[in-house]
């Protein structure tokens, strides 16, 4: 009966301190309130650079960012997906476009 005791307690603490380490991970990831913004803005420069080629411009260069972001973006015409990097964030837009048969002007 103490094994069992034993084995089950330790069990549940192995468990909590997992939990607890991922837990800390995810609200410093969310703290960092600045690379967040700048990640989130990189995101949507992407978005806003893939409506472009579409709409506009298909041979439109893809613009660099001074501010030590970056992002990642694909479009296949019905849904525009994008992926700002910051730091160690990464926040991400999607787009569905749906009967965009139109052009801008």
């Amino acid at each position: 009966m103490l094994l069992t005791v034993l084995i089950l307690g330790g069990s549940i603490l192995g468990a909590s301190t997992i939990a607890g380490y991922l837990m800390l991970l995810k609200i410093r990831g969310a703290s960092d309130i600045t690379n967040s913004t700048k990640a989130i803005f990189a995101a949507d420069t992407g978005i806003e650079w893939e409506l472009y080629k579409q709409f506009k411009d298909s041979g439109y260069p893809k613009p660099s960012l001074s501010n030590n972001t970056n992002f990642t973006s694909s479009n296949d015409t019905q849904l525009i997906k994008s992926i700002g990097q910051s730091s160690n964030n990464f926040r991400a837009f999607e787009l569905e476009i749906s009967g965009a048969t139109t052009t801008l002007p």
